[in-house]
């Protein structure tokens, strides 16, 4: 979805006041960012001076989210003692994960009831944006069409995502849906892991671990997944070489 060819939410409404929950994915053990995460979780290594968590937290205060769910499990008492000093201008909730991990779709899923709305948005703490002509989180709220939509993804260019080696993730028609990417192609857009749902889009799901893929390709199938192009900077901080790269770039501005 090109970013002006769709508004759905009335531009009089502060976007603020739509969206008041996100959940921030930390529980990931991090293992291509070894050895950065033999001492500590990926969400603490630092990137441009301060850890990957705090950078999110950073965009979610500025789109005014208050109330902030994080999930836990790989080194988790070190990651909430960080949070309880980063995190004190948020209602902040802790979705542990303590038996096993739950991977992206099971984490979400099991901080379902700590979310009183049914839109919220989803956050991985991998990943390292700085928004473009406007903030990205409340251009996803702009373009939400509860009608059309399950899940709003944040999707940026192939050419333009910094340290990505992958071949792209999703297709994107005129409308702004989205299809997985074919094996063996290559597609135009990489999901940020920056994304809006509503809770029906976890409807008919496992228990226990699963990816969020199983509930992408759900919503695909329904015609519900859609996608917003960003028009900022991204980074794929998913290796060390990959926190070097950008440390570089973001040093020479």
């Amino acid at each position: 979805m090109n970013n002006s060819s769709m508004s759905v939410v009335n531009e009089a409404q502060n976007p603020q006041t739509l969206i008041k929950t996100a959940i921030i994915l930390a529980a990931g053990f991090g293992k291509r960012m070894r050895p950065l995460t033999a001492t500590r979780p990926k969400p603490l290594v630092e990137v441009g001076g301060k850890p990957l968590i705090d950078h999110a937290l950073s965009h979610l205060k500025e789109s005014g989210i208050k109330h902030v769910i994080v999930n836990t499990h790989y080194m988790s008492d070190q990651l909430e003692a960080h949070l309880a000093h980063s995190a004190k201008d948020f209602d902040l909730q802790i979705s542990r994960e303590k038996e096993q991990p739950l991977e992206t779709g099971g984490g979400i899923k099991q901080a379902l009831p700590l979310v009183k709305e049914d839109l919220f948005l989803v956050i991985s703490s991998d990943n390292f944006w700085l928004d473009g002509t406007a903030n990205s989180i409340d251009l996803l709220t702009r373009h939400w069409d509860d009608n059309l939509m399950d899940a709003l993804l944040l999707l940026v260019p192939l050419s333009h995502a910094c340290c990505y080696s992958g071949q792209g993730d999703f297709h994107m028609n005129g409308t702004g849906q989205i299809k997985s990417r074919v094996e063996g192609r290559v597609a135009p857009f990489v999901f940020s892991g920056i994304q809006l749902m509503s809770k029906r889009f976890l409807d008919n799901t496992p228990d226990g671990p699963f990816r969020s893929k199983l509930i992408r390709d759900q919503a695909i199938a329904r015609g519900r997944l859609y996608g917003l192009v960003h028009d900022g900077v991204w980074f794929d901080v998913s290796t060390p070489k990959a926190v070097k790269i950008t440390d570089n770039i973001l040093r020479r501005g």
